[in-house]
């Protein structure tokens, strides 16, 4: 084969792989069906420049992709997970207080497995490295990779645990500013539900992500106070349940919702500042530790080296 035939082949393919490039970014610039008929369907909340945000496809994530050509071997993995560790009821939970609640539990159950290939495969990697030098068991290579898979699973776990803890976590620093500006909506004189829209349409986080799905529940018919139990059921975070509670009860009874609103918005201050002062306080022993142990040593050794070189100087 001449050099020219040599040369021609790197060039086709990298040019077939431009127009494969090229014609799968055109694909991807073309509107989605969602963006267009679900704002006609359901509540969909807007941005400020009146623009719908990009609604992410089941078919677009990498787990979605791998499930589609490894799908027989994932979904037998997944049940054989699920059966193993159960608590699908608590996954289900953590992954709505996660904020990810267009994922389902085997969904979950499948990214679990490939975290545990991918601790199987890390694992096998060592092990492989470890044969080639002649110092590796087939046995306890055999057992260390079905320890690398265990591990992966548990830590994906572990992961949306994480995940459940940041997002409370930013539940509660967003909590006092929304309360606040639902509390100055509705002393303005607006309605709770359109007072919910302006700070739902005002603020991004998590808390506004939650107060838009109750806004969504309300504008589909669901009464405002069962709205806001149903927030209160699902969340995780004791003060949003307990604003969401206050809410639905003087939406019932007519109690004065701006004062409600001040009040929890207090609360959580208040709670916030405790939380600084009961973590000062835990943390003290550990801020006294680099003090103790560098410096009062370094203070004392350079209070008494000079006396002790001294002593040695006039010493005969």
């Amino acid at each position: 084969m001449s050099t020219t035939v040599w040369g021609g082949l790197p060039g086709g393919t990298a040019a077939a792989g431009l127009v494969l490039v090229a014609l799968r970014v055109v694909v991807l610039r073309r509107p989605q069906l969602a963006v267009r008929v679900l704002p006609y369907l359901r509540d969909v909340p807007r941005r400020e420049s009146g623009t719908v945000p990009a609604l992410r496809s089941a078919s677009s994530s990498p787990t979605t992709a791998a499930a589609g050509i490894f799908g027989p071997f994932l979904r037998s993995a997944a049940d054989v997970v699920e059966r193993v560790l159960g608590g699908s009821t608590s996954v289900r939970r953590r992954l709505d207080r996660a904020g990810r609640s267009d994922v389902t539990v085997h969904d979950f159950r499948v990214e679990q497995v490939l975290w545990g290939v991918a601790g199987f495969a890390v694992v096998a990697a060592i092990q492989l490295v470890r044969a080639l030098t002649g110092t590796a068991d087939p046995f306890a290579a055999l057992l260390l990779c079905a320890v690398g898979f265990a591990c992966g699973v548990l830590l994906r776990d572990n992961r949306l645990s994480s995940q459940v803890r940041l997002r409370e976590q930013e539940i509660l620093v967003e909590f006092p500013t929304v309360a606040e500006l639902l509390a100055l909506a509705v002393a303005a004189g607006e309605s709770p539900v359109a007072a919910l829209d302006r700070v739902v349409r005002r603020s991004h986080g998590a808390l506004s992500d939650d107060l838009a799905a109750v806004l969504a529940r309300i504008r589909t018919g669901e009464p405002v106070a069962g709205a806001f139990d149903g927030l209160a059921a699902s969340t995780g975070v004791p003060l949003v349940a307990r604003f969401a509670t206050g809410i639905s009860v003087a939406i019932e009874r007519g109690t004065p919702l701006a004062d409600v609103l001040h009040a929890q918005a207090a609360d959580v201050r208040e709670a916030g500042r405790r939380q600084l002062i009961e973590s000062a306080a835990r943390k003290e022993v550990a801020m006294l530790a680099p003090v103790v142990f560098l410096v009062l040593p370094v203070t004392i050794l350079f209070a008494f080296f000079p006396g002790v070189i001294g002593l040695r100087l006039t010493t005969p």
